[in-house]
């Protein structure tokens, strides 16, 4: 039965129809009437400090449910703000959908008081975006949106609401007809390609290696993927953001490829004469120079979004569709195959390189990022939900965390967002409130959005902080080191007291500068009510080992030097260079 609405109520309404629960946001004078209306409907509204934070917040809940991340905030300087999270979200297909406000629609084309043209500037940055000015459009523009968000490849969709057309009424009931859009129609079931030849490829291998990616993670592929390794007995190399998409504990497992990926695992892929990558789409992080990567291999992709296939690297075969159905169809034609002397051999260039972890060093001289994560690692049982900012701390948490489970490494792999850490570690809290959240962020990467900690008070969350603090933005040190001759350039930092800062927000902060103290600082942290802040002040100059130099074949690594032997450590970036 149809009643009065305005376009607020009608926002709230749909919202609630499509299942959302927690709505991140900042209000201003174009989102007011949304704001009036709010109270009159069951949706936790989490009041960030910055509209950046919202973003972030949205897509941390995103990816960590598998559910619509939504954030909204008011017209010009509030959208705008939103616009590097909305990137963010873009690169790494998260599903979320953002809801602006935008100035009267008369005021449109004026240069009104506090009005942007938010579509024309995330267009590029969205899979759709729309500008409603009437009232009786708002409806399906959420709907549709939602349901462009999370089918085919997920990402953000954005959604920009005149002022009046919130807060015009009209009689309205809401329509549940199914979503037709001319030009989208995404079929996850469709698989286009030769699945034979996929299948002979495969079982004529000798030295093949699986690339895991996010993909499978978005499309729920993991018993797939774990019964394809396991019937083909093939290693398991895995991307920045494909981490948990199989078991790091498996046999298998080799551990993340790439500029910072593990030795073993870029010699591998080197190596090998079949690469299969599952919902990973060659980025340059993972590939190296394209032009010498993997040059024995042939080459099998598995991807949703068919502009993906040789967009970066030349493929022989590919599988279009969703990666669950696709597999699983290739499975039902192979046969169980063994490669026993390649699994092996990877296996012994594994032991050779962790001979040399910086884990083995049993001194108690030094305190480094690497003891303090692979120490939060065992006191968690590695069941935690770890987020982390960019930067050295991204590349040292996905390194020693090793994770078993899906969905349990949040981190802006494709844009790599300074101060995305802790808004999406609020997100991912807010989405999993019975879940043991654990940020992992730099010193420079905090101090972007260090204010959400006042959300985590105000929320009443508990997220505990790993701060990792060698008073220096670390990776931008780090390339200064080994290719500017040490010339340190804006990269120094003067920082805070953040044991301080934690306690100005009415929040818990501890300090750990001594090796010994890291594992009952961490127990401590655990077992202490609300948000905790650990600052954990560690050697300030070291770096993440291994490290592709940018534009480097894969196999052309830098390698942690051996202890006393610095001149082996300026071969190697000789020879990288």
């Amino acid at each position: 039965m149809k009643k009065k609405q305005t376009g607020a109520q009608i926002v709230w309404e749909c919202l609630i129809r499509e299942g959302v629960e927690v709505v991140f946001g900042y209000p201003g004078g174009a989102n007011l009437p949304l704001y009036d209306a709010l109270p009159d409907y069951p949706i936790h509204h989490v009041l960030v400090r910055h509209e950046q934070g919202a973003s972030h917040a949205a897509d941390g809940y995103a990816r960590s449910t598998g559910k619509v991340g939504v954030a909204m905030t008011t017209s010009g300087p509030g959208a705008t703000n939103m616009v590097t999270g909305i990137a963010t979200a873009m690169m790494d297909s998260s599903p979320t959908v953002f809801i602006t406000g935008q100035v009267a629609s008369k005021l449109i084309g004026y240069d009104a008081f506090q009005e942007i043209d938010v579509t024309g500037i995330t267009l590029p940055i969205t899979k759709h975006n729309y500008l409603v000015t009437d009232v009786n459009e708002i409806s399906s523009a959420i709907r549709e949106a939602f349901y462009i968000a999370r089918t085919g490849r997920p990402g953000p969709v954005l959604v920009d609401i005149s002022k009046d057309a919130q807060q015009n009424a009209i009689e309205w009931e809401y329509d549940d007809s199914p979503i037709k859009l001319p030009g989208y129609r995404p079929d996850p079931t469709l698989s286009r390609g030769h699945v034979q030849q996929v299948v002979d490829m495969i079982q004529s291998a000798r030295r093949p290696v699986i690339l895991a990616g996010n993909g499978i993670i978005a499309s729920g592929a993991m018993d797939e993927v774990l019964d394809f390794a396991e019937h083909t007995n093939t290693p398991v190399a895995m991307t920045l953001l494909g981490l948990g998409a199989f078991p790091a504990s498996h046999p298998l497992a080799l551990g993340m490829m790439g500029m910072h990926g593990e030795s073993w695992v870029n010699t591998a892929i080197q190596e090998a004469d079949l690469l299969i990558a599952f919902g990973m789409r060659f980025d340059d992080r993972v590939t190296g120079n394209v032009k010498t990567y993997a040059p024995k291999a042939r080459k099998i992709q598995f991807d949703i979004d068919l502009s993906e296939i040789n967009k970066n690297v030349p493929v022989d075969a590919a599988l279009i569709g969703d990666l669950r159905h696709t597999l699983r169809q290739v499975i039902d034609f192979i046969q169980p195959c063994e490669h026993r002397e390649w699994v092996e051999t990877i296996q012994q260039m594994k032991d050779e390189a962790s001979a040399h972890s910086i884990l083995t060093d049993s001194g108690d001289k030094h305190l480094y990022a690497a003891h303090v994560i692979d120490e939060l690692w065992k006191c968690t049982d590695g069941d935690a939900i770890i987020v982390t900012d960019v930067g050295q701390n991204q590349m040292w948490a996905a390194q020693y965390y090793k994770l078993d489970k899906p969905a349990r490494f949040i981190s802006s792999g494709g844009l790599g967002t300074m101060g995305f850490g802790l808004p999406a570690a609020v997100g991912v809290k807010m989405g999993n409130p019975d879940a043991e959240v654990w940020l992992i962020v730099g010193d420079g990467g905090f101090q972007m959005t260090q204010a959400e900690l006042s959300t985590a008070a105000q929320e009443g969350i508990k997220i505990t902080i790993a701060l990792i603090n060698n008073g220096y933005m670390g990776m931008v040190r780090q390339w200064q080191e080994f290719f500017y001759d040490r010339r340190y350039s804006a990269t120094p930092m003067r920082n805070p007291d953040f044991v301080k800062i934690a306690e100005a927000h009415g929040l818990t902060g501890l300090l750990v500068t001594q090796r010994a103290d890291i594992e009952k600082t961490i127990q401590q942290a655990r077992q202490t009510e609300g948000t905790v802040l650990i600052e954990f002040k560690v050697e300030k100059e070291d770096s993440v080992y291994p490290m592709v130099p940018a534009g480097a074949s894969l196999h052309q690594m830098i390698r942690r030097p051996v202890p006393n032997t610095a001149f082996e450590k300026e071969e190697a970036q000789s020879k990288a260079k």
